[in-house]
């Protein structure tokens, strides 16, 4: 299999913009209806330069929510494991970046730089994998190098309701009520001047904070979070 930097090389042809248009049509199309779908702060996502989105993970739809009510692309990362076979192919032909999971992947982050530089946007999901109960859990670090290295900016961003549609261990998707909200950028000198670890306690508040401003606006509780509210006051 082509290695990370080899498969987003060739991404940015007419072809591909085409492509995405056609199935951002059909993802609006589809989920808006059946998700109920309601989106805030779509104009906090700057239309150039590089950008670093990063969104909590509720269900296997996050892809289509993040990406489908902003007009630019988003590349996302993916499993290694993912792109083989039909669906595989499918999944290649979007705007992605395979990564090995379990272990450093340098030419996935090289890759993701390498897009950035170009600039473009890439959404990265920092708790890992899906939250087993909705909520959104301590992310993991890493991320603050790609601003560094690239001077991209980071958009928060958050979905609720996809859980209740979609949870890890349901086999198929229902009906129900889905939230976006798109937070204020970042700046990349921002970061660099509080450091990582300060700046990833600062963005699990953000995110949790959000949350629950998304789910007000939702006519939903908020989750219950500890020290929240200190923080947000």
């Amino acid at each position: 299999m082509k290695n990370s930097m080899a498969k987003v090389k060739n991404k940015d042809g007419k072809f591909r913009r085409i492509w995405y248009g056609i199935w951002r049509w059909i993802s609006v199309t589809a989920v808006r209806g059946y998700c109920r779908m309601r989106v805030y702060g779509i104009e906090n996502v700057p239309l150039t330069g590089p950008v670093l989105v990063l969104s909590n993970h509720q269900s296997f739809f996050d892809p289509m929510f993040c990406q489908s009510w902003v007009r630019r692309p988003f590349y996302f990362v993916a499993r290694d494991t993912l792109f083989t076979g039909f669906w595989g192919a499918v999944i290649d032909s979007f705007y992605t970046i395979p990564i090995k999971q379990e272990q450093a992947d340098i030419a996935a982050m090289k890759a993701i730089i390498e897009v950035l530089n170009r600039g473009y946007a890439v959404c990265l999901y920092p708790e890992g994998s899906r939250t087993a109960d909705g909520t959104i859990e301590t992310i993991k670090p890493g991320f603050s190098l790609l601003t560094r290295r690239t001077g991209a900016c980071v958009v928060p961003m958050v979905i609720d309701g996809a859980f209740e549609c979609w949870p890890r261990t349901q086999k198929y998707p229902k009906p129900g009520g889905v939230g976006i909200l798109y937070g204020k950028p970042i700046s990349a000198d921002y970061i660099k001047q509080v450091g990582d670890q300060r700046f990833i306690d600062e963005l699990n508040r953000i995110l949790r904070q959000m949350q629950n401003d998304l789910r007000q606006k939702m006519g939903r509780p908020p989750v219950a979070y500890p020290n929240l509210q200190e923080h947000s006051a």
